[in-house]
Formats: C-alpha cells, structure tokens, sequence
C-alpha cells in the first residue's frame, strides 16, 4: 500500500510539472528563463524518481555488492539535479555568518535523511521527495513574486526613453535628462509624453491610466499645463518644459514606487525578529530532539526507540520548521498592496505608511484645491441693473491688467478676448478693488469698503464667496458673487470615509470663517477650523493628536505649499498628485495621483485589506507550524506532513498574499 501511496503522489508532481512546463512555455506567460529552467529541473527531477522508483532494489540486486552503491549513485545524482542551487545556498551562508536559513534547515534535514538511508540501506524517496517539493514550493513563490512585480512594471510602464527636439525641419531623438527647462519638445501621437510642461502649439487627448488608475481620456490645448507619464493619443503636441526631468512626475513617481519596498513596516520587522530568533531555536531544539532521548535510553529511563528513530525524527522537524511562508509572504502582501494602491491611482510610499493608513480613524483635510477645485468661478449676479453679461463685460475689461485669481474668473466668466483699447485709467486700491475707465464709463469694482470710500450706497449680499460690488459713473448697477467650486464627489467621500469607519472628519482652513463654515456643512464634515496660518494647522493637528486613542492614527490630506508642515506632522500625510505643490508630495506619505478625494477611503480599505491578508498569513502558517512540530517531536507524523508544513503552507501563504493586488471592486 505504501508503495502505491508513494508511486501515486510521484504521478501527480510529475504531473504537475509538466502542466507548469506547457504553461511555461506557451507565449505571453510571463515567465523568466530562470523559471523555466527550474521548471525543467522539477519535470527532470520528478521522472527520473518515479522511474528508480518503478525499478526497485530488485534491478539493483542483479548488480551484486556494487548494485547497493549504484543505487544510491542514482539517487544522489536526481538528489543533485534537483538541490545543488539549495546545497550551494546553503554554503554561501555558512560562508557569510548566516546559518540559520530555509537553505541550511533543507540542506541538513535532506542529506540527514539520505544519510539515515545509506545507513539503514533504506529507501531514498523521503529525501528526495522533500526536495523535489520544496522546490515546486519555491517555484510558485517566485512566480507569484514575478507576478506581482510585472503588475507594477505593466502600471509604472510611463519611463520615457526618448525626447524629440525639432532641429533644421527634423525631429532627433534625445535623452530626456539632456532636456534643459524651457526647450520645446514635440510628441506625437502614440509616445509618451516625457517631461512635465506647457502646450504650446496643438491639441490631443491623452490617456492618464497609468497615473491615475482612470481611463477617461484628458483633453488638452495650447496654454494646458500636462504632466510626463501620459500617451499622447491623437494630436500632435509640442511642449515648452517647465522642469528637468529629474524633477518631472513621471521620475517622481518610479522613485516612490521603486523605494517604497525600502521602509519596512512593523509586520515586516516582526517578522525578521521572529526569523532571527526562531531559526536558531529550531534548529537547537532538533539537536536535543536528536540527543537527548537516547541519553535517556541508555540511562534506562524508559524510552525504548533507538537513536535511528530520533535522529529521523530531529531531521523531520527540521523540515516542518522552515519558516519560508512567513518569510516569503508577508513582504509579498505588502508588496501586492503597494502594486494593487498604484493600479487605481493611489501612490504608497512604503509598507509602514499602508499599515498606518489601516488604522487612520482621524481624516483632517486643507480646504482649497483638497475638498474644492481650487478654481474661483463666478456664481451668482445680484440687483443687476444691466444684463447680467454686460455686468461682468464691464467687471472683466476694469480688472483686466490684474493677475489676481478673482480678475481671472471674471475674464473667464467674460468668455471672450480682452479689447485692452476700451479700458484706461486703471487704478488699483489695495485691500479695496479697481476703478477704470471701460468706454467712456467710469466703472468701480470691488468690496464694500471701495463703496463706503466712493460713498456709493450698496446692496449687502448674504450669498457666501467674494462680493464684487459694480458701481458704472457714479451708480450702483449691482454685484457679482464669486466662490470656489465645491469638487463634485467631495461629499460623497466624506460619506464613503465614515463609512469605511473612520470617526471624525476635520477641516482646516485659512479662509474666512463664514465660507468654511458653509462648505463644512455642505459635505457633512464634523469640525472646521478657519482662519489659520500654516502655523496655526501644525497647532491644531498637534490639539487632535493628542486628543485621539493610542491606536488610531490621524491623516492630514492637502495640496499646497502650506501643508508641508502639517503633512508631516501627522501620522499620514496624503497629498494630491496632479495640482498638488511638489513641497506637499514631497512631505506626504501618500500621494493621489488624480486629486480625487473618493480615493482616500479607497486608500483605507485597500491597506486594510492588506494588513488582513498578513495577519491571516501570520496565525495561519505559525499555528500549522507549531501544531506539525508538536506531532513530529512525539512521533505521530511523519516526513510527508513535514513537507506540507513546510511547502504547503508556503503556497497557500503566497496565493493568499496575491490576494492584496485585487483592489479594483473595494
């Protein structure tokens, strides 16, 4: 029965090989030459077995005293087919002061055990199989690693290889860090667009999936500003650069994502700690499991197995101990969480930053260019005396020679070119607004201060936004209100956040208490603060720092220059990635790399789903090990539940760990 058993299981590894071998094979696998090597080994190894196997001593015993040696020459040379990359490891870490590894724990249980056999004149399949199957083990792992990292590869596939500069009517290809700031360069349509700048000449649609994780396409024109990474889809564009590429989007984001695997979290340190302790006290302990018991025999204290049988048993836990699941699969989690946040747009920093951003039950958020556009646009006309276009014509034309965020809503909301001609004596009150001269009107813009200091009796208005007060030769013809724009899904996250279960939402502003109030309610937002300088933010976060619960983490989102501080003074700092200041990503621990709120309670879940598939893979292959360890040390199990401890266990960690990388439908 023992032999059908044996015979059986060698069917389906070779089996198994060969399936992994076709699948390796077939294009578009994805697999490396090292991987399809190893495969060869696996399928070599796993036929060459089962065919000594099918032999049995019986075509060895014809040899005589000699058919003992050639027999175990056989199976030393399918030993070395399928372990001599282990045995060398093995040695290698000897050699550098590292012992206590995966590779020195096989090496010694499988050569024990082939040793065990020579001795007894035994079979050699145990050992053997052990190997084969840590290597299929180790094969999977390295696939599913292979994996996730072309997942990121495929996401992050914006590196640039070239730059086209127009040069006597024809187009050279350069590199783009030969790119000096403010050269035009040309795209064409189907290239990647390979440093941040201005268009200034042409129009296209461009495809941003690789950014922000959305396919929608942007459009743009001359004057847009676009960022490198994108794939110019139709037009062609010609760019002015505005920085090096060192210091373009597309460097900044493969920096992130190729040093986030640098900043270990505490999950990955445990686990270090766990390997650097647990190696060394496994292996000692088989040691004594080897010794002692047969101390006690000889002491005649009752114990009737002989040191055979210890032995066995010390090179079987040795086996079952290997804590590669732990070791292998916790960075992989992470490292899949990191690929799948990238995927829709959401740029981790590191493994420790998405173990803080799971316990974020504190959101505070900047106001402008965070939960609002950032964009002043004309919203409402009040006690007009005209029409309402020849209102803002006049209001337009009077701060056309003002580059203030206010003027250039009016010459937006005006739509058409500025006739500079029709304007003249244009005269700018600080803290008050403009009077000109707009055909033959004399015509007053501003607040009510600039109507008090006129004496033109005024309208109060009780709309929220910036009051633009119009007075035209002497009367007051009305007012124009004028606000930031509210980002159409900016209330829905706050919903989504709550219900992702974070507890209090908090909003800090510089603007005017009467505006932040109003849009405070307008989202749902718990607290607001308004009227602070970067200063008083830093004060603030530091108040609800020390207000919160030792286990929940506070996450400070903005966008500008101003939030640098408190970005990095809270436990996580996200940043918006498409407008945000380059001092804000710089200082936040997270970046969104399409401004979109909604993509901070997707960030959550995703860590959060991440820290679950770790900690589901630390109580599972911690809790099998020791169960298995304990059956071995008594006797009840044998090597074959020494190898699914250790290789089994192993795969069921990767594959849950792989889990992390399916983020789309959270």
């Amino acid at each position: 029965m023992q032999e059908v058993f044996e015979s059986g299981l060698l069917i389906v590894v070779a089996g198994l090989a060969a399936v992994l071998q076709l699948i390796g094979t077939r294009p578009g696998s994805g697999m490396t030459k090292k991987q399809k090597t190893m495969l060869w080994r696996i399928l070599a190894a796993a036929l060459l077995l089962l065919a000594l196997q099918a032999a049995g001593p019986a075509l060895f015993d014809g040899l005589g005293p000699a058919g003992r040696w050639v027999r175990l020459a056989c199976y030393l040379a399918d030993y070395a087919v399928i372990g001599h990359d282990i045995l060398k490891k093995a040695v290698k870490g000897i050699r550098n002061g590292q012992v206590f590894d995966e590779n020195f724990l096989m090496a010694v249980a499988t050569l024990g055990a082939l040793a065990l056999a020579v001795y007894e004149n035994g079979d050699y399949l145990e050992a053997i199989a052990v190997m084969l199957f840590y290597q299929v083990g180790e094969w999977f792992q390295s696939y599913a690693v292979g994996r996730s990292r072309r997942n990121i590869s495929d996401l992050m596939d914006i590196r640039p290889d070239y730059a086209n500069i127009e040069q006597d009517g024809k187009l050279e290809q350069v590199d783009p860090d030969e790119v000096a700031i403010g050269t035009v360069i040309v795209v064409q349509p189907g290239e990647k667009v390979p440093i941040d700048g201005t268009v200034v000449e042409g129009a296209s649609t461009l495809n941003t999936a690789a950014l922000t994780g959305e396919s929608l396409p942007r459009e743009v024109k001359a004057g847009d500003e676009i960022i490198s990474g994108c794939i110019n889809m139709t037009g062609l564009l010609k760019i002015q650069t505005t920085k090096e590429f060192g210091e373009s989007t597309v460097s900044k984001i493969l920096d992130l994502v190729e040093n986030a695997s640098s900043r270990k979290s505490r999950s990955e340190d445990f686990i270090s700690r766990f390997a650097r302790i647990y190696t060394p006290a496994v292996c000692y302990a088989a040691l004594a499991l080897a010794i002692l018991p047969p101390l006690v025999r000889i002491f005649g204290l009752g114990l009737d197995a002989g040191w055979e049988t210890w032995v066995y048993r010390a090179l079987t836990f040795l086996v079952a101990s290997c804590p590669c699941a732990l070791v292998i699969s916790i960075p992989l989690s992470f490292f899949a969480g990191i690929g799948g946040a990238s995927n829709v747009g959401v740029l981790v920093k590191g493994s420790n930053y998405l173990e803080t951003l799971s316990q974020a039950k504190i959101v505070v958020f900047d106001k402008t260019g965070t939960l609002t556009q950032g964009v002043f646009e004309v919203n409402g006309i009040h006690h007009s005396q005209l029409e309402n276009e020849k209102l803002v014509e006049y209001a337009a034309l009077a701060e056309s020679a003002s580059s203030h965020p206010i003027s250039k809503s009016l010459q937006r909301a005006y739509g058409r070119e500025i006739d500079r001609s029709r304007v003249s004596d244009i005269q700018e009150i600080s803290g008050n607004g403009v009077t000109a001269v707009v055909d033959g009107h004399a015509v007053a813009a501003g607040n009510d201060k600039l109507m008090d200091r006129l004496g033109i009796p005024y309208i109060p208005c009780r709309s929220v936004g910036t009051i633009i007060h119009m007075a035209i030769d002497g009367r007051y013809a009305g007012h124009i209100v004028i606000s930031d724009v509210v980002k159409p899904n900016a209330r829905a996250a706050i919903q989504a956040l709550k219900a992702a279960g974070v507890r209090r939402t908090v909003m800090l502003t510089g603007d005017a208490s009467r505006v932040a109030d109003h849009v405070a309610a307008e989202l749902g937002i718990d607290q607001v603060c308004s009227q602070l300088l970067p200063a008083g933010k830093v004060e603030k976060v530091e108040e609800l720092l020390r207000s919160k619960g030792q286990k929940e983490k506070l996450a400070f989102v903005g966008d500008g220059i101003n939030d640098a501080p408190v970005l990095s003074r809270a436990d996580i700092g996200i940043a918006m990635g498409a407008m945000g200041s380059d001092a804000a990503i710089e200082a936040a621990d997270v970046v969104l790399m399409d401004d979109d709120p909604m993509k901070i309670a997707k960030a959550i879940k995703i860590s959060r789903k991440c820290l679950g598939i770790v900690y589901q893979n630390i109580v599972f292959a911690i809790g099998i090990k020791l169960a298995c360890l304990l059956l071995v040390a008594l006797g009840l199990a044998n090597m074959w539940l020494a190898v699914f401890a250790d290789v089994g266990v192993m795969i069921l960690a990767v594959l849950n760990a792989i889990r992390a990388l399916f983020v789309k439908n959270l």
